[in-house]
């Protein structure tokens, strides 16, 4: 089975501010739920996964852009201190750093509301500026909360360096992904939801879960996991359908699960695992994340797994 070469991994992607309170259940439409606790964490899909990747002993650079503003600010001081590179974490002159404001609920459930800012600010020019980066990278990370045209450079450039990618594609896309953004994708990581979008096919059990997975290998995509909650992975590597169940554990908070999962199957590649030792690495990482509320504060270190 193919391993990865070791080297550096980029995350290619987006940083908010999380805003997290408790209630005891979503409010409906026009009802004001009385919460008993409030967070403030650092979140955003692309910090997260990169913060999960770095935890774990792998040298991570994050490309992407903040505002000039105090979240901006407290968001590149806090990746330097989790050890990311940030030199190619650039600053938006015309919005404001992203913010998602987020419900839990008890059993670990969340919603979230995300006002993106300067994570859409970030264009092709900036990716091409970060070259530098690739040319000792690995794997390239990416996800659905920056320009899909910035993406597409960062595949292709990706490419261009015989680097790994890897695309997470959450928030589940709204329209069909460029046909030249899939063709450069080396796996792809949706969640039940996402991998529906993205193929056309109601996923509802495994069979209907390996349908969407052909369908999607069709785009061009090598290698599918679909994450699947509780119940684990199910994946097509290499040709091969794969069941990894998930680790059983006492849910607290979801939010951040499949950040860690991505990040740290990331890592677990670059550290020299072969795609299925990976996939239960990740789960692991995984499970002990939603045992503990907060996004980037929950993912666990190397030592914890």
């Amino acid at each position: 089975m193919e391993r990865i070469n070791k080297g550096k991994l980029i995350v290619v992607g987006s940083a908010n501010t999380d805003l997290v309170i408790h209630a005891p259940h979503f409010p409906q439409p026009g009802e004001t739920v009385i919460g008993d606790g409030f967070m403030t964490n650092f979140g955003g899909k692309g910090a997260n996964q990169a913060v999960a990747a770095a935890r774990l002993g792998v040298s991570t650079t994050f490309v992407g852009k903040v505002g000039s503003d105090e979240f901006g600010k407290a968001t590149v001081a806090h990746l330097i201190k989790e050890g990311i590179d940030v030199s190619h974490l650039y600053t938006s002159p015309n919005k404001p750093s992203g913010v998602a404001l987020i419900t839990t609920v008890d059993g670990g459930e969340n919603s979230i509301v995300v006002n993106s800012g300067a994570n859409f600010d970030l264009t092709v020019e900036d990716i091409e500026k970060a070259e530098d980066a690739f040319t000792s990278a690995s794997i390239v990370l990416m996800q659905l909360e920056t320009p899909v045209n910035a993406l597409v450079a960062a595949a292709r450039l990706a490419k261009s360096h015989d680097c790994y990618v890897v695309l997470n594609p959450a928030p589940a896309p709204k329209r069909q992904l460029p046909q030249e953004l899939l063709q450069n994708v080396d796996l792809l990581i949706p969640n039940e939801t996402e991998a529906s979008a993205i193929s056309g096919c109601e996923i509802t059990d495994t069979s209907t879960a390996m349908q969407a997975i052909g369908i999607i290998q069709k785009t061009g995509v090598k290698d599918v996991i679909i994450t699947i909650g509780s119940k684990g992975a199910i994946a097509s590597i290499e040709g091969k359908p794969t069941l990894i169940p998930a680790f059983k554990v006492k849910a607290v908070d979801t939010t951040a699960a499949g950040d860690t999962f991505c990040g740290a199957l990331c890592a677990a590649l670059i550290n020299g695992s072969d795609k299925r030792s990976a996939l239960t690495f990740a789960n692991k990482a995984s499970s002990i994340s939603v045992t503990k509320a907060g996004a980037q504060i929950s993912m666990p270190h190397l030592s914890e797994m």
